[in-house]
C-alpha cells in the first residue's frame, strides 16, 4: 500500500459519506444517522457530524434548524455517555478508548486542566471547538465534575456550534453545496487539519 494510497482513503470515505447524505436526505435516515454519529462521536466515534450535518443542510435549506437540533441533542447524550464511561467504566472501557486514539499524553494535560479553576471554560471551549470531545467527556466523569453542570456547559457550547454550522449554510444554500460539489478535496482536506488541530491544541495547552 502506497503513501497515496493511504493518504486517499480517508477522502474517499468522506465522499462516500457525503454522497450517501444526499442521496438520502429528503428521508428520516439521514437524520437518524446525523443523530447516531452525533451521539457516539461525544464517546468513541472519530468523525465529527458537522459532516453530515453540513451535507443535510445543504441539500435540503429548510431543514437547518432541525437537522442542528437533533445534532446537538445527540452529541449532548453522548457527552453524558462519555461522562458516564468516565464514571464508572475508566479502566474497563475509557482507558482502551483513550490508547486507541493515542491520547494519553492529552489525557493527562486534560485532567490537569479540569482539576484547576479554568475546568468549566475549557469544557465549553471543547464543546464548541474542533478538540477532541471524547478525551474531554470521559475525563468530566473520572474527575468527578458535576453532572448538571457538565450537561449544561455541553448542550449549550454543541448547541452554538451545530447551529452556527447549519444557519451559516442556510444562509448561503446553494453556493455551500455548489462550493463543496466543485472543492470536496478542499473541504476534506480542511476537515482533517481540523481534526488534527484539536489534538494539537491539547498538546500546547
Amino acid at each position: 500500500m502506497t503513501i497515496q494510497t493511504c493518504l486517499n482513503a480517508p477522502r474517499r470515505w468522506l465522499r462516500s459519506l457525503y454522497d450517501w447524505t444526499l442521496h438520502w436526505s429528503n428521508t428520516s435516515n439521514s437524520l437518524i444517522a446525523l443523530f447516531l454519529i452525533s451521539c457516539v462521536e461525544s464517546s468513541v466515534f472519530p468523525i465529527p457530524p458537522d459532516v453530515l450535518l453540513i451535507a443535510i443542510v445543504v441539500t435540503v435549506p429548510s431543514r437547518w434548524l432541525k437537522a442542528a437540533i437533533i445534532c446537538t441533542g445527540g452529541s449532548t447524550i453522548g457527552a453524558m455517555i462519555g461522562y458516564g464511561i468516565g464514571l464508572g467504566f475508566m479502566t474497563t472501557i475509557g482507558q482502551p478508548i483513550i490508547d486507541f486514539y493515542g491520547a494519553q499524553h492529552h489525557w493527562n494535560r486534560v485532567v490537569e486542566m479540569y482539576t484547576g479553576p479554568s475546568g468549566v471554560w475549557f469544557l465549553a471551549a471543547a464543546a464548541f471547538t474542533p478538540i477532541p470531545f471524547k478525551v474531554v467527556t470521559i475525563a468530566a466523569g473520572a474527575t468527578g465534575m458535576k453532572f448538571w453542570l457538565f450537561s449544561f456547559v455541553s448542550l449549550v457550547g454543541r448547541g452554538g456550534r451545530f447551529l452556527t454550522v447549519a444557519g451559516i449554510l442556510n444562509l448561503f444554500g446553494a453556493k455551500a453545496r455548489n462550493f463543496l460539489e466543485c472543492h470536496f478535496d478542499l473541504a476534506a482536506l480542511i476537515l482533517l487539519i481540523l481534526l488534527i488541530g484539536g489534538f494539537v491544541v491539547l498538546k500546547f495547552l
